[in-house]
């Protein structure tokens, strides 16, 4: 079945950076759309990045452009998030998601938490 393993969250200082990463397993990994979204405490859902199939187009919500990267491993069925100059609102959980021919899937989160 389809899974998604989220990794690289933890507690960083304002300006700081992480990088987070999601295995994937149980699909054709090299032929879907990647994307990370967050939920803030009290917050809506929010989607951050998105990562074409062959990693040669991307796109950001406007808060993270410039900030964050989303790449990708097909070799590694991996894609990653660098977080840099983060600040204390990109403080969420963190998803990885897939849309495939059979359904939506999320896996279960890693934790960012942006404090001095």
């Amino acid at each position: 079945q389809v899974q998604l393993v989220e990794s690289g969250g933890g507690l960083v200082q304002p300006g700081g950076s992480l990088r987070l990463s999601c295995l994937a397993s149980g699909f054709t990994f090299s032929k879907n759309v990647m994307r990370w979204y967050r939920q803030g405490p009290g917050k809506e859902r929010e989607l951050v990045a998105t990562i074409s199939s062959t990693g040669d187009t991307t796109t950001y919500t406007v808060s993270v452009e410039g900030r964050f990267t989303i790449s990708r491993d097909n070799t590694q069925r991996t894609v990653y998030l660098q977080m840099n100059s983060l600040k204390p609102e990109d403080t969420a959980v963190y998803h990885c998601y897939v849309r495939t021919r059979w359904g939506e899937y999320w896996g279960q989160g890693t934790q960012v938490t942006v404090s001095s």
